[in-house]
Parts: C-alpha cells; sequence; structure tokens
C-alpha cells in the first residue's frame, strides 16, 4: 500500500514537470488561498500578542473606575452617560479606606471630559513639539499601582511635592527620546499645554509599546494639576487588588461608590469599570472577527482554484483514457484509479499550499520589516492549516474526476482515440 503511494505521487510529481503552465494555472487559486490565510494569520497573531502585553502593562491585580466606560466601544454615548457625576478624589480615598481586598488606588484627573474624542494635548521643549500626549495629574502611588510605571531614569515625585504644587513632571521614553537626543533630560524644562515644568523623572518604555504606539505618558503631581486647571474634574480611578482578589475588590469598590453617589438599590451602577482581562477580551472578539471575514474571503481563492483543479483533473481523465483502460485490463481496480487520481490532485493543491505558504511568511515578514507599528508573527498551527487546506481542496474537487475515471468500461476506454 505505501509503495502505490509511492508510485501515485511520483507519477503526480512527473505530470506537474510535464505541464508546468497548465498546472501553475491551476494552482493559482490555491496560492492565493493559503497565502491571505497564512498573511492574515500572521497580522493577527502579532497584534493579540501586542495588545495583550500592552494592556498586561497596566497590571494585571487592577481594575479601572471611570465615569464612562474605557474599553472599546462601538457606539456613542447615550443620554444616560452624559449625564453621570463625575468621579472624584475622595471617591478613591474611600475605595482605600473601606476595601479590605483593595491593596492600592492610584486617582488620576485629565485635563478633558472623557466623553470628548477632539481634544489633542501637547509638549514642547525649544522648537520641538509632541502631539497626542497622554497627559494627567497623579499622585505617588502611581508609581506602584500601574505595572509599566518603571523609572529609567530619575524618579516619580514625592507626596511632600503634591501638598506644595510643585511645577515637577515625568515623561515617557519616547517624549525624552524626543526632546533629549544627546542631552539629560534631568532638570530641564519643558512646556507642556502652556505651562513649564521641570523634568525630573523618565518612564521606561513599558514591554507592550512599539512603532506608532509612542510611550507619550506625561504626569504631574495632582494638586499641581489642580492649581494649572481648576475647572478639571474628569477622574479616572485604577485600583490594585491582592492577588486573586480581583473580583472581590470590584464588589467592595463597586459597593463603596454606589452608596457615595446614592444609587438605588435596583439601579444599575452610574459608572464603568473594566479589567485588563476584560480589554483583552474585546480586542480578542474585534480581531476573531476580522479573521473570519478574511478568511471567508480568502475561501473564494480556494473555491476557484479547487474548481480549476476539477476541470483540469477531468480533462486529465480525458487526455489518460487508454491509459486507464490498459490498467483496468491488467487487473487494477476500482479504489486503485480513484487514489491515483486523488493523490495526484491532492499533489497538485499541496505543492500550491507549500507555494502559498512561502509566500504568506515573506509577506509577514515584509510587513514586519516595512511598518514597526504592525508586528506580525506566523504561529506554527498557521503553516499546518494552510497546508491541510490546500490538500483537502484537491480530495474534495478531485473526487468526482477519480470516481469518473474508476467507472470507465475498460473496453470502451481501451477503444478510445
Amino acid at each position: 500500500m505505501r509503495k502505490d503511494y509511492k508510485e501515485n505521487i511520483k507519477l503526480a510529481l512527473d505530470t506537474l514537470r510535464q505541464h508546468k503552465l497548465r498546472s501553475f494555472l491551476t494552482m493559482l487559486g490555491v496560492i492565493a488561498g493559503v497565502m491571505t490565510i497564512i498573511a492574515v494569520a500572521s497580522i493577527i497573531v502579532g497584534l493579540n500578542r501586542n495588545i495583550t502585553q500592552e494592556i498586561q502593562a497596566f497590571g494585571t491585580n487592577t481594575v479601572f473606575f471611570s465615569r464612562i466606560g474605557s474599553g472599546i466601544r462601538f457606539h456613542g454615548l447615550t443620554k444616560e452617560e452624559r449625564l453621570r457625576k463625575h468621579l472624584t478624589y475622595e471617591d478613591a480615598v474611600a475605595i482605600k479606606e473601606s476595601c479590605p481586598s483593595v491593596k492600592n488606588v492610584a486617582p488620576s484627573i485629565f485635563p478633558f471630559e472623557n466623553d470628548r474624542d477632539d481634544q489633542i494635548f501637547s509638549a514642547r521643549y525649544k522648537n520641538t513639539e509632541v502631539n497626542g500626549i497622554d497627559f494627567r495629574g497623579t499622585v505617588p502611588e502611581f508609581i506602584s499601582v500601574y505595572s509599566n510605571a518603571v523609572m529609567k531614569e530619575g524618579r516619580f515625585f514625592t507626596e511632600a511635592e503634591n501638598e506644595h504644587r510643585f511645577e515637577v513632571v515625568v515623561i515617557g521614553e519616547d517624549i525624552a527620546a524626543t526632546f533629549f537626543p544627546h542631552e539629560d533630560p534631568l532638570g530641564k524644562e519643558i512646556i507642556v499645554q502652556n505651562h513649564a515644568f521641570r523634568v525630573i523623572g523618565v518612564f521606561e518604555r513599558a514591554k507592550g509599546f512599539s512603532g506608532g504606539n509612542e510611550d507619550r505618558r506625561v504626569a504631574i503631581p495632582r494638586l499641581t494639576f489642580h492649581k494649572i486647571y481648576p475647572e478639571a474634574k474628569e477622574y479616572g480611578i485604577r485600583v490594585e487588588a491582592y492577588p486573586g482578589k480581583v473580583p472581590q475588590a470590584i464588589d467592595e469598590a463597586r459597593d463603596v461608590l454606589r452608596r457615595r453617589r446614592k444609587v438605588p438599590f435596583r439601579k444599575p451602577d452610574d459608572f464603568s469599570y473594566i479589567t485588563s482581562d476584560q480589554l483583552i477580551e474585546q480586542f480578542h472578539q474585534i480581531t476573531g472577527a476580522v479573521a473570519l471575514a478574511l478568511v471567508v474571503i480568502s475561501s473564494i481563492g480556494l473555491l476557484v482554484g479547487g474548481i480549476g483543479v476539477m476541470n483540469i483533473m477531468l480533462v486529465s481523465v480525458t487526455e489518460r483514457t487508454r491509459e486507464i483502460g490498459v490498467r483496468k485490463a491488467i487487473g487494477a481496480r476500482r479504489r486503485d484509479v480513484v487514489q491515483q487520481f486523488l493523490v495526484e490532485a491532492m499533489t497538485l493543491t499541496g505543492a500550491g499550499g507549500i507555494v502559498g505558504i512561502v509566500l504568506g511568511w515573506v509577506i509577514s515578514v515584509l510587513i514586519r520589516t516595512l511598518a514597526p507599528s504592525l508586528p506580525t508573527s506566523v504561529p506554527l498551527w498557521a503553516f499546518v492549516t494552510g497546508f491541510l487546506v490546500s490538500v483537502s481542496v484537491g480530495l474534495f474537487f478531485g473526487m468526482w474526476p477519480a470516481v469518473k475515471a474508476a467507472r470507465l468500461d475498460p473496453v470502451v476506454a481501451l477503444r478510445y482515440e
């Protein structure tokens, strides 16, 4: 049996060599379909890995509370969301003091309303400007609650600097690299939203930050922020739970906020919260839907390729009618003929699959090289899936020509001109 398969594969490869152009044109649909599967898989897997690292960098034991949702949204705000009261610094203090499962709390205040997305903030040093900064006022606990708040240079501000409203700032690594490529940033004065601040520290770029997603964090003391922006009210509260107690911390913090905000027992929360795991799950759902849509599109190429394979195999059956008659006359069984033509069809599409896999991998490497902000990574399962899909196309679409060949009457086949 193994010898028969080897012989059939050898015959199939000989057929490919004898009809190179015809075989290549037949494989084009399969090549395109498999190539798309590999390329899409590499982009989706790379994005998922990168985004997961970035989100987890905020802390796996943390929960972020805000006035309105901070997750991925597909619609605008409702009227009820727009009318919600702001969270306050006192809310954060109450959570820390009243929740036994909460290890620490880091409230941050922002210079905008989080139901608006038309505000862009900037920082400047001499003639160099960086737009789209992540600007906030926060507390010294920020450095312990946020796992990605690691100092590369200098230090974070102290409670004394917060209480005395010192105009000091800690900036992200990419901002420091832009402003101070050849000098020490510590002690330098930068302009943030038309206010001067002295740089006392530089955040280390978190593991998840890459390419276009730069580290543009700019943090100043909370009370300094209030001095500059007395009208600002938009607080977000990141709560750090003790290991293994995130659900309990969420329940305790929700209870505190509902009581402080006087939410009736049967009414839903008038605030939102999200964990790192929930945000990662939301992103995976989106990339999964995109991947499914692109795979459906790539299946069109596989369908076209499969139809091409079936047509070519039907032509091959017609061309080799006398050969089939001879084989059956000297004792070949129906299943031997079926096996021969199926192996030939599967070899044809399998070869196309291998070419598609190689091209998909090349595309993945090119994307990773030319666009570092779009990471790609081809998983082993994508290679295996691409090859199995291509072989399955040959098996499915080669079945009818193989059965037709096996059903030929040997006497009629031998008379065929």
